[in-house]
């Protein structure tokens, strides 16, 4: 079994003690164990109702290490340093499965074996709901997911390409997109259920998406359309595309995914996809990172503008989220063009392992009953159950 301090995983842990007395919400303090699987990492946690008690990040250093096995054996050793925790639920991060609405889902059978054969792709958040289920299993306990990527709200209308061959697919920042509009409503008072926001989720990837009525009935998706982003091209000039594939410089489509996802937007303009360093920049000076992080903003209050539209303008709030939402240029940059729109609000960062606890909470406490996977698959032109 790999030893999660071994020479094949770096580890850095963190402690949290549990926060004030428990109010009414939390008499029950269900203990929950987060998994969010990444290329060359695993973060996990632990959480006593809504309080994180121990958080740790898996760095794979090997190819080994990152498989399947070598997480859960990684999982494993961490869990038995850290006694006197019985777990209530384990909760996996959502991967590519085949479409279905926003909730929390029961990991089955069918799940399982879509996230084994990668049905939309393959990816490291497939690994979630395969760990969850491994782990829960011998506990008898609940493996769950939350909001995964493949959450799918559309309306008919915006799954229209404009080639019959083509569909407009959501694949979307679902799980902080969804935490993030939730927490706010609550701080207003409001039902998610009763809210439309427009959420611009502002990371690697950017996903800007309409929520009606708490559905999210439009979003980019945020591997190639939309806003450019610190390292995604967005929304391309379709002729140029051709041109630059019937060229030979895309020779095959792994070439051309590193292209338009790693080497684009921000990267492929200033050799950074880091906008701690692009801000480092502007403030020496540098004009030309000016220009490029002003385009980024006008490109995301653009689309901002656009999926007002959606809700035919009556915009209750627009919240701005994901990592890339720490840098202030950015944000007040954005919102000298779209505050006129609705109250804009700022929630820096992305918490996915509070985002799944919460959802898991949710189930244990009785506030959302779990969905059945292999029901909800919806199915479309492109969706087949």
């Amino acid at each position: 079994m790999t030893n999660a301090t071994g020479p094949e995983t770096l580890a850095t842990t963190e402690r949290r003690s549990p926060a004030g007395a428990a109010g009414p919400e939390r008499a029950v303090a269900h203990t929950i164990l987060a998994i969010d699987p990444g290329s060359t990492s695993t973060k996990i946690a632990l959480f006593s109702g809504r309080d994180q008690l121990a958080s740790m990040t898996l760095r794979h250093a090997s190819a080994e290490s990152a498989t399947f096995d070598g997480r859960l054996a990684a999982i494993v050793d961490w869990l038995a340093s850290q006694p006197g925790h019985t777990l209530d639920a384990v909760v996996g991060r959502g991967g590519l499965l085949r479409a279905i609405p926003s909730g929390t889902y029961a990991v089955c059978d069918t799940m399982l074996a879509d996230l084994r054969a990668g049905v939309r792709g393959d990816h490291a958040s497939n690994l979630g709901g395969q760990l969850a289920r491994a782990l829960a299993d011998p506990r008898g306990v609940q493996a769950l997911i939350v909001d995964p990527v493949a959450t799918d709200e559309f309306a008919p209308v915006a799954r229209v390409a404009g080639l019959a061959d083509l569909e407009r697919i959501s694949l979307v920042h679902a799980l902080n997109v969804r935490a993030v509009a939730r927490r706010d409503c609550a701080a207003r008072g409001v039902r998610l259920d009763d809210a439309h926001l427009v959420v611009a989720h502002l990371g690697g990837g950017i996903s800007i998406v309409a929520i009606q009525a708490g559905r999210m009935v439009d979003a980019n998706n945020a591997n190639e359309e939309g806003p450019f982003s610190p390292e995604r091209t967005g929304s391309l000039p379709c002729g140029q595309l051709a041109e630059l594939i019937h060229s030979g410089r895309l020779p095959n489509w792994a070439s051309a995914k590193t292209f338009l996802h790693r080497e684009g937007g921000v990267s492929a303009y200033l050799g950074t996809n880091d906008l701690v360093e692009v801000e480092r920049r502007i403030a020496a000076g540098d004009q030309a990172a000016a220009e490029v992080l002003d385009a980024m903003a006008y490109q995301v209050a653009k689309a901002i503008g656009a999926y007002a539209t959606v809700l035919s303008g009556r915009v209750d709030a627009i919240l701005i989220t994901g990592g890339a939402a720490h840098s202030t240029i950015l944000t007040e940059a954005i919102i000298d063009r779209i505050g006129w729109i609705a109250p804009v609000r700022v929630h820096p960062g992305e918490d996915e392992l509070t985002a799944l606890a919460e959802g898991a909470g949710r189930v244990l406490a009785g506030e959302e009953t779990p969905r059945d996977y292999a029901s909800s698959i919806i199915t479309t032109d492109q969706e087949h159950a």
